[in-house]
């Protein structure tokens, strides 16, 4: 069993903000492989079961994400090392994306929150870049604004090779993910 936990934050105030690329990509990832199963609440998490995954998006705020997803990786006996964490990350350009097997969660809070409530690095993660060279906005302000029309053009392709990620994550695991995803994008 895996699961995949993308961060936001619940609440329509929220929707489509680029610090919620996580729900965009549980969300799309279930409208391309078609699932209707409805979702259930655990350990404030909306959960989707499909065969051996889960699709998470936790229901705290995103700077307290650590704790619904020690909660459903405890319920269900899943070890980190089976878990993908998908959070915007400022410190990649829009519509970058970075695969990587573990590691520190940089200046991201709710990644740092999973580090901290799990008491490891060693998570996988898929870091989706949301930043644009010039703007204006600070940090905070940046990460809770909607994205802007021309930028969707850099964000869908990135959420369609996000889904494809997790494909390879599920089937062939994290290695593989990385070096397929990292690869890809490093030859754009």
């Amino acid at each position: 069993m895996k699961a995949v936990f993308g961060l936001g934050n619940p609440g329509l105030a929220y929707a489509l903000t680029r610090h919620n690329v996580g729900f965009e990509v549980v969300d799309l990832y279930r409208k391309v492989h078609r699932l209707r199963a409805r979702g259930r609440i655990e350990h404030s998490a909306l959960v989707y079961s499909w065969d051996d995954l889960l699709l998470v998006k936790p229901m705290t705020c995103m700077n307290d994400s650590g704790r619904a997803v020690r909660g459903v990786l405890a319920k269900h006996g899943i070890p980190a090392r089976n878990a993908l964490v998908i959070f915007d990350d400022l410190d990649l350009p829009l519509g970058r994306l970075r695969v990587l097997a573990a590691g520190g969660p940089g200046s991201h809070k709710g990644m740092g929150s999973v580090v901290q409530f799990l008491g490891t690095e060693e998570v996988p993660r898929l870091r989706v870049g949301i930043e644009v060279e010039g703007r204006d906005a600070a940090g905070r302000d940046y990460v809770l604004d909607r994205f802007r029309p021309e930028e969707w053009q850099a964000v869908v392709p990135a959420l369609e090779r996000a889904v494809e990620a997790i494909d390879l994550f599920r089937a062939v695991g994290i290695d593989a993910a990385m070096t397929r995803i990292n690869r890809k994008l490093d030859l754009l």
